[in-house]
């Protein structure tokens, strides 16, 4: 994957500038949107001269990028320390636990109902903006890399299966939870119960006919 910053902060500080300024940025995407996202606002409230900013992003685009690729960290990091805390009786329990955690990220976590795995929407619930499906890696889709990095979660701390039949599933996975769970917000804003239901049916069923 490509790297979402200019160059990595290399002191304490330079890192908590970086956090601020993602901070910022996910707080302003929900007061008014990514159109009305400025660089020079982000940098004024983390309280960071606009020159540290560029010295870190290359543009809005690439701030939002960063965040993005923070959210999926934090997601993933989020499924680990559940799977540490619960007793799955099968790897494929994951499917419930990781919908539960992103729709809690939808519900509560700054900027996430607007970006989260890198696609942009002009409001929460509303359509993804054109040409932001290659947000984390210009050469992939934002799904894919999810695809992937669930994978890799699944085989190190689940002993899931590997090879190209899971790979495919998981993707193909992705892409209908993704898109269930798109229609479940533009519903209702904190995301259809009965929908997100499905969701978790949906997968367990396909995942179930494909893998086990």
């Amino acid at each position: 994957m490509t790297s979402t910053l200019r160059r990595r902060p290399a002191q304490r500080r330079s890192a908590e500038r970086v956090e601020r300024m993602l901070d910022e940025c996910a707080l302003l995407l929900d007061e008014v949107g990514y159109d009305s996202l400025t660089t020079k606002e982000v940098a004024r409230r983390a309280e960071v001269p606009i020159g540290t900013f560029y010295q870190f992003f290359s543009d809005k685009q690439g701030l939002v990028r960063a965040l993005a690729l923070r959210n999926l960290d934090a997601f993933l990091s989020r499924i680990g320390t559940r799977i540490g805390e619960t007793h799955l009786g099968h790897w494929t329990d994951l499917i419930d636990l990781a919908i539960d955690e992103f729709v809690l990220m939808k519900q509560t976590t700054p900027g996430f109902a607007i970006v989260d795995f890198g696609e942009v929407r002009a409001a929460p619930g509303g359509p993804t903006l054109v040409g932001t499906d290659r947000m984390l890696d210009a050469a992939l889709e934002n799904n894919v890399i999810v695809a992937d990095r669930l994978r890799a979660l699944t085989i190190d701390l689940l002993g899931a299966p590997s090879g190209a039949g899971l790979d495919r599933a998981l993707r193909v996975a992705v892409e209908a939870a993704d898109a269930v769970l798109k229609l479940a917000f533009r519903e209702r804003p904190d995301g259809d119960p009965e929908l997100v239901a499905e969701c978790k049916r949906l997968v367990r069923r396909y995942l179930a006919d494909h893998l086990l």
